[in-house]
């Protein structure tokens, strides 16, 4: 019988203790749920819960194939940013250990209708008229990335939360690094005709950057008492929330039980485009030039070192759910043993 891949949850790193907190009673609560299954899970960047410490314990259990849900609702722009990156380093501080990711938790049809909850939980969970909503401006805010492409998610994100539901509009503001800040948000959706905004938390969990929006949108409206601005919650830690964890893992494990671990770039040629990040010194950047090669020998060329590359290049964009280990790394064994 097959040992499945352990569960292993990644999220960005915070200095706030209420929200590393509430990400690591999460954790626990799908460890409680899956006894059957390794599960871990740590973060990234500043504070407590290291994700390193998640890895070298289930290493120090037996694990060596990790399937990884990242704890995210959108990508960073740069595969060298954030969870991509750690997972790298892991993976070279553990030659023997590989890590099939999952995609972002993004908006997901199941996120939106938590979101959906939360915003009738703000307007008082009771019957109400069509007219209600159509009178209601929705303001989603999240936490703002120096990345257009991440920002550019919670657009979509509140696209799709628009559609269909019958609110005057949703609007997006960022708690930082982004604009519009919440405060220029409100007065557009003013400008826009709104007599009532909701405040929907695009965040998986309170923490101080919720409480400080909060304070921007309390002050906002003692300033416009025209217009009644509520806050709803965030989207905590839902039972839906926990299923798509679990979804995602499934994928994961799917992605890895497909592709294999090669140790050289002939067998890892197509595990990186699969999803899977093998064994030493198998890496993303050697997969893909292998790839590379093979495609230039298939169509009569030379081979040389720029049509290597450009084949390659097309072939990281068929990737997006791989994290193999470090480009530094895939450098060194260009070529490989």
């Amino acid at each position: 019988m097959t040992t499945p891949p352990a569960l292993l949850i990644a999220g960005t790193g915070t200095r706030d203790e209420g929200h590393a907190a509430a990400f690591h009673d999460f954790v626990g609560e799908l460890a409680a749920r899956r006894p059957d299954l390794p599960v871990a899970g740590g973060l990234i960047g500043p504070g407590s819960h290291p994700l390193s410490a998640a890895v070298t314990r289930l290493i120090g259990e037996g694990v060596t194939h990790f399937a990884v849900v990242p704890l995210t609702l959108n990508p960073a722009a740069c595969p060298r940013d954030g969870i991509a990156s750690a997972l790298a380093q892991e993976a070279e501080r553990h030659a023997d250990a590989s890590f099939a990711c999952a995609p972002p938790l993004g908006p997901h049809p199941t996120l939106l209708g938590v979101l959906e909850r939360r915003l009738d939980e703000a307007l008082g969970n009771r019957p109400r008229l069509p007219s209600d909503r159509a009178e209601t401006t929705v303001l989603l805010v999240s936490d703002g990335s120096p990345h257009p492409e991440a920002n550019a998610e919670v657009h979509r994100a509140g696209r799709l939360l628009w559609e269909g539901r019958g609110f005057a509009g949703v609007e997006v503001a960022f708690a930082s690094l982004a604009a519009p800040d919440v405060t220029s948000a409100l007065d557009r959706c003013a400008k826009l005709g709104a007599r009532r905004v909701v405040l929907l938390p695009y965040f998986l969990f309170a923490g101080d950057a919720l409480e400080r929006v909060r304070q921007q949108a309390e002050g906002w409206g003692l300033a416009h008492p025209e217009v009644e601005v509520v806050s709803a919650d965030v989207i905590g830690p839902a039972w839906e929330l926990a299923d798509l964890v679990m979804e995602r893992y499934e994928d994961a494990t799917r992605t890895a039980g497909t592709a294999g671990t090669g140790r050289s770039a002939g067998t890892a040629g197509t595990a990186g485009a699969a999803g899977i990040a093998g064994s030493a010194p198998g890496t993303a950047k050697a997969a893909r030039t292998a790839e590379a090669a093979r495609s230039a020998r298939t169509a009569g060329q030379t081979g040389t070192a720029e049509s290597a590359r450009t084949a390659g290049s097309a072939g990281a964009a068929d990737e997006p759910h791989a994290f193999a280990h470090a480009d530094a790394r895939a450098d060194v064994h260009a070529d490989v043993r």
